[in-house]
């Protein structure tokens, strides 16, 4: 059976650093990098009182693992518009946290090698639980300087409406 419905001659799976991620119908700038997206279901083990020696498996409750995205320091002040939505210093008693707006859904998109979107992810109820402002400075390094915010999520599903494209090919 073919990895690919559309591009049956296609054998590469697709690159990691095609992405983008979107939220409020907008494209999040320079965004390097962006942690993966992991559910973990927790293992109920029980046993019936009269067999001890074996046991049962089933599914318990389901976690997703927080979202980390890192992105070259610049003058966007995206990522801290957002966390000064779930907490901000100074903002005088009852309005430290904007509970109307602090909630987001994203979007992280995947693209081949050819620019073509393939694949897209909906993460559903978002709020920033750390922001870091300027990471690490070194002077011995040549890196560039990065920000980085945290996602909590209750959950993401793939966007079925994102199918395979036709790939073009170069004659």
């Amino acid at each position: 059976m073919p990895q690919f419905s559309v591009n049956p001659n296609r054998f590469d799976p697709y690159k990691q650093y095609k992405f983008r991620v979107k939220w409020d119908s907008q494209y999040i700038p320079g965004i390097c990098q962006c942690s993966g997206l992991i559910r973990q279901t927790e293992v109920v083990i029980h046993r019936e009182g009269g067999d001890p020696s074996s046991i049962h498996k089933s599914p318990g409750q389901t976690t997703y693992e927080p979202i980390v995205l890192v992105r070259g320091r610049t003058h966007d002040d995206s990522f801290e518009k957002w966390t000064n939505k779930v907490w901000k210093l100074g903002g005088g008693l009852g309005s430290e946290v904007s509970l109307a707006d602090f909630r987001k859904d994203i979007i992280i998109e995947l693209y081949n090698e050819a620019g073509q979107l393939v694949m897209a992810f909906k993460v559903y109820r978002c709020w920033p639980s750390e922001y870091i402002t300027l990471g690490e400075l070194n002077a011995n390094d040549t890196c560039v300087a990065h920000e980085s915010i945290t996602l909590e999520h209750e959950g993401w599903e793939r966007d079925t409406r994102v199918t395979e494209p036709e790939e073009p090919s170069i004659e």
